[in-house]
């Protein structure tokens, strides 16, 4: 159920996070598959209804991995809620949609004419892989050379600037650890 923009990934990966009685946010939920080693965890409401070991959100809030919450809740029912499938989590996807907007407009714009190009090279390149598959793959490892070569010399001029990881992380719209690795990854030779 989590909810992903695929610019931002990871680091703003969001879900419908349990709010407690009290107001408080839990901390994860433990979700044991059978034996073995991992234990698979949540923060999702669903997994706090009074079962599970959990205590019971009484609510629901936007979340987002970079630590974002939203500002309204939104009740749950348990008696009402047959199945925590209905539960309607649109307001709060809209919540965290809006911090998406937000994010967004603080990352650094690209110029609009390469914004129009990456586009039309975007459905340039879905028609072609239905037209020509093979054409569209050797298109595909040309554009993975170029994107090798400008992201190696932006990454240089990123450290030669000395800019600093926040201000990367902010302009990229990413965790300050998902814009290192952007960056450490760019600046190694290929």
């Amino acid at each position: 159920m989590a909810w992903r923009n695929e610019e931002f990934g990871a680091s703003h990966e969001g879900w419908p996070g349990a709010v407690l009685a009290d107001g408080s946010e839990p901390g994860p939920a433990c979700l044991d598959a059978g034996s073995g080693a991992h234990m698979a965890q949540t923060r999702e409401w669903w997994a706090y209804s009074g079962r599970l070991a959990t205590p019971r959100a009484a609510r629901v809030r936007a979340a987002c991995a970079c630590g974002w919450r939203g500002e309204r809740d939104y009740p749950v029912d348990w008696e009402e809620l047959g199945n925590w499938r209905d539960f309607d989590d649109s307001a709060a996807w809209q919540d965290w949609s809006e911090h998406i907007n937000d994010v967004e407009a603080r990352s650094v714009p690209l110029p609009v004419q390469l914004e129009e190009t990456l586009e039309s090279l975007a459905a340039r390149l879905m028609a072609l892989a239905d037209e020509a598959p093979l054409a569209a793959l050797r298109a595909v490892g040309e554009l993975e050379r170029i994107t090798a070569a400008g992201g190696q010399a932006a990454a240089h001029n990123v450290h030669a600037d000395e800019i600093p990881w926040d201000a990367a992380a902010q302009a990229l719209g990413l965790s300050e650890q998902a814009a290192r690795s952007r960056i450490i990854h760019y600046s190694i030779r290929r």
